[in-house]
């Protein structure tokens, strides 16, 4: 189970801002959370507008070029949210750009099934992270949040296609199951190395005086959630996590 957010202060000043926004860390953590965010979903739109190119069929290609715009879509209520905190949205992403093209470029699929396996199994985890993360700010913030990750259509899409593959090749099957656990730890390496790397979100993690936070058991447990989402949605796929 994800953690419950019915601790999370909803105390609010007068203005309506929730106090927690009094923390200077905290309205850092959530700006970097934002961020990363944003930056997400433009490299998610990038890449889903490329592996239209590989699409075998025109349907398959406006498909996943109509998954690409819906993406994009979602950039904009982020970014005013982040103006809204008074920082720059464009500053907010630079520092997490790095760390996510790295990751693509890890992974860049070599075929049409490996990128639909990406699309669905690398968001899919980079998503349930977040997720995490949102369970620990405010309600506005958490709500804009899971918004922002909901599923823009890959789940039905690439399920469909990847088990009517597999029925056709079972061969398939193998090499695929390999590039999802492959995606399994380049995801959770890119979710660590955010985590750490950014002073304010792992304070975010930790809590405060008036925030609960994760310890070192509770993060060992979150990853495992994390892992048994993946394997859910291998299963899903019709693959061996």
């Amino acid at each position: 189970m994800a953690p419950s957010t019915a601790d999370t202060p909803e105390g609010s000043l007068d203005d309506g801002t929730p106090l927690a926004f009094q923390d200077p860390v905290y309205r850092e953590a959530v700006v970097d959370l934002l961020g990363v965010i944003a930056y997400g979903e433009i490299s998610a739109f990038e890449r889903l507008a490329e592996d239209a190119k590989l699409a075998p069929t025109l349907e398959d290609k406006v498909a996943i070029a109509t998954m690409a715009s819906r993406e994009f879509t979602k950039v904009a209520a982020v970014h005013a949210r982040i103006t809204e905190l008074g920082a720059d949205p464009f500053a907010a992403m630079k520092p997490f750009r790095e760390a996510i093209d790295l990751f693509h470029e890890h992974t860049a699929p070599s075929d049409w099934f490996e990128g639909l396996i990406k699309a669905y199994v690398g968001d899919g985890l980079a998503n349930d992270f977040y997720r995490e993360i949102a369970a620990y700010l405010d309600s506005a913030t958490r709500d804009l949040v899971v918004a922002s990750l909901e599923d823009t259509g890959h789940a039905a899409f690439v399920v469909d296609r990847v088990r009517a593959a597999i029925v056709a090749d079972h061969r398939l099957g193998g090499r695929l199951a390999l590039w999802g656990r492959r995606l399994m730890g380049e995801a959770l390496i890119q979710a660590q190395r955010v985590a750490a790397d950014r002073d304010a979100l792992s304070s975010l993690l930790a809590g405060g005086v008036d925030r609960p936070g994760l310890d070192l058991a509770a993060i060992g447990r979150m990853f495992a959630r994390l892992t048994e989402r993946h394997t859910d949605r291998m299963t899903e796929l019709g693959l061996d996590s």
